[in-house]
């Protein structure tokens, strides 16, 4: 069952995207393939696409048909993609993060509380492909038990 998004009682999931193109000098000394990520999000009326570019976040919802595979597409044009995860409910706060705004801190944002720390986009990779494994791990013990 999914969570419902924020204030719309709507289930999404949300996919984030890794690619490797480095349009900026501070961005080289990433790893390649994994110099910038953003998010994509689906719910039952389409796509939704979060991209954090430099100077602005671009927003877009996508005017493709019901039922395309944005994953697949993406995939296809050499991109990194992890998902879907479900968005957590935020975690509560004494402070606001001292982080400046990136493409990291908006897909961790997206993804809500429970989602992992991580500076760089490949740190983000490497901790959300841990817990998608993990995820396959219990899912396949419990259905080797029964």
């Amino acid at each position: 069952m999914m969570r419902p998004g924020h204030r719309r009682g709507v289930p999404q999931r949300v996919f984030i995207v890794f690619g490797g193109g480095a349009d900026q000098v501070w961005l080289r000394p990433l790893r390649p393939g994994f110099r910038h990520c953003f998010a994509a999000l689906a719910d039952e009326a389409g796509w939704t696409v979060l991209d954090p570019l430099t100077g602005r976040l671009v927003v877009s919802r996508l005017g493709v048909p019901m039922g395309f595979d944005l994953p697949g597409f993406y995939r296809r044009a050499g991109l990194t993609v992890l998902g879907p995860f479900r968005p957590s409910e935020p975690r509560a706060r004494c402070l606001p993060p001292l982080a400046p705004f990136s493409c990291v801190a908006l897909c961790r944002a997206v993804l809500g509380g429970e989602a992992p720390f991580a500076i760089t986009p490949f740190g983000l990779f490497r901790s959300l492909n841990k817990m998608a494994e993990s995820r396959k791990n219990i899912l396949t013990t419990e259905w080797n038990c029964r």
